[in-house]
C-alpha cells in the first residue's frame, strides 16, 4: 500500500522505511520579509497565504514549511528603549493574547484548512537573538556582543522575556493552529566575543526553552541552523538540542548529510542542496540534478533523510528543478 504524503514524511522523521525519499523546499512569499509588518498592513498576511496556496497547487509538496512572512518584527515597545544591557529590565512579555501571536495562529489555521489535511506542516519560528535583529531599529553588527560584555545576566533576562512569547507562539500554532510542528531557526552570532561558552550561558537556554515548549505540544519539530548568505555555524553547538530532524547549510559548512547525522546522534536530516542562484539546484540540467540527488542518497542512505536545500530557495526557481529531485529520490 502506497504511503500518503503524511505517512511518507512521518516515516522519514521516524527513520522508518519509505516508499520514496520525501522532498522539502520553500521560499518567501513576500519581498523583503524582514521589513514586512502585517500588523500594520493586514494585506501582507493575505498575500502570504495566497503565496502558500499557489505554491501548494503548483508543486504539490510532500510537506510545507509555513512561512512567517509579515511577522518577523516583534512588536514589543520596550525594545525601543534598549540602549544598554540594563534597559532589558524594562521589557515585558506581550502575552499569548497579543495580536502578533494570535494573528500568526490564525494564519496557520487558514493554511491548515487549505492543505493541512494532506501534508505535515511546520511553522517558521526564529530564535530570540534573531528576533532582536529583525525588531530593533538600532541593531548593528556587534551590538548584542557589546551588551553581553556589559551585563550577561541582564541580556539573558531580556532574551527570556522574548523567549516566553516565542514559546507561547510555538505552542499555540501547534495546539490551536494545527501545525505539525515548528521549524526553529537558530544561528551562531557573528562576534568572536560570543564564544561557545558564552552562547551556552546566555543564548542556548532560551532556545532550548522554545524547543521544549514546542516538544510538549507536538514531537515533530525541526531545527534549522541558518547559513543564509554564507553565514558559518559550528553545528556541534546544537548537538544536544532536542529536535526530530535537523537542517543546516551543507554547502556553506561543507558538512554533508551523513556527517551531520553523526553530529546529531543519528537523527533525521534534511537538505543536501545549496539554495543560492549560483547552486546546482537553481541552474542545473535534469541530468545534473538527478545525478546529484543520486550521489547525496548514496552517501546519506535512504532512511532518516529528507531531500531539501540549505535554506529558502530563490522565489523565481523553476519548480521543475524541485520535481527532478523528487523523481530521482524514488527507490
Amino acid at each position: 500500500m502506497t504511503q500518503t504524503k503524511k505517512e511518507l514524511v512521518q516515516a522519514a522523521l521516524n527513520k522508518q522505511k519509505v516508499d520514496r525519499i520525501p522532498v522539502g523546499f520553500w521560499f518567501h512569499f513576500l519581498p523583503s520579509p524582514e521589513r514586512a509588518d502585517a500588523l500594520v498592513k493586514p494585506e501582507l498576511a493575505a498575500a502570504n497565504i495566497a503565496g502558500h496556496r499557489a505554491f501548494y497547487e503548483a508543486f504539490q509538496p510532500d510537506f510545507v514549511k509555513l512561512m512567517s512572512d509579515g511577522y518577523f518584527i516583534y512588536p514589543n515597545q520596550g525594545l525601543a528603549e534598549i540602549n544598554s544591557a540594563a534597559d532589558f529590565a524594562r521589557i515585558r512579555p506581550l502575552g499569548e493574547n497579543h495580536p502578533w501571536i494570535q494573528q500568526q495562529v490564525a494564519l496557520v489555521k487558514q493554511l491548515q484548512e487549505s492543505f493541512g489535511q494532506d501534508v505535515l506542516t511546520f511553522y517558521n519560528v526564529f530564535s530570540p537573538a534573531r528576533v532582536l535583529e529583525w525588531s530593533l531599529a538600532n541593531w548593528r553588527q556587534g551590538w548584542l556582543g557589546d551588551l553581553i560584555a556589559q551585563d550577561k545576566a541582564a541580556v539573558k533576562a531580556g532574551l527570556e522575556v522574548v523567549a516566553s512569547d516565542l514559546s507561547d507562539l510555538s505552542r499555540l500554532v501547534i495546539e490551536q493552529g494545527g501545525a505539525s510542528g515548528i521549524y526553529f531557526s537558530v544561528q551562531n552570532i557573528e562576534d568572536k566575543r560570543i564564544t561557545q561558552s558564552v552562547y551556552e550561558e546566555v543564548v542556548a537556554p532560551v532556545e532550548r526553552q522554545i524547543l521544549g515548549a514546542a516538544n510538549k505540544a507536538g514531537k515533530n519539530n525541526i531545527l534549522h541552523i541558518c547559513g543564509y548568505e554564507g553565514h558559518h555555524n559550528n553545528l556541534s553547538w546544537y548537538k544536544d538540542y532536542d529536535a526530530k530532524a535537523y537542517n543546516w547549510a551543507v554547502k556553506v559548512e561543507d558538512i554533508p548529510l551523513e556527517e551531520g547525522r553523526r553530529i546529531f546522534g543519528g537523527k533525521t536530516v534534511i537538505g543536501g542542496f545549496g539554495n543560492a542562484a549560483t547552486d546546482l539546484l537553481y541552474r542545473g540540467t535534469p541530468a545534473e540534478i538527478t545525478a546529484e540527488t543520486t550521489s547525496i542518497l548514496q552517501a546519506a542512505g535512504q532512511q532518516g533523510v529528507i531531500l531539501g536545500a540549505d535554506c529558502t530557495v530563490p522565489a523565481d526557481i523553476d519548480l521543475d528543478h524541485l520535481e527532478w529531485v523528487r523523481q530521482a529520490g524514488r527507490i
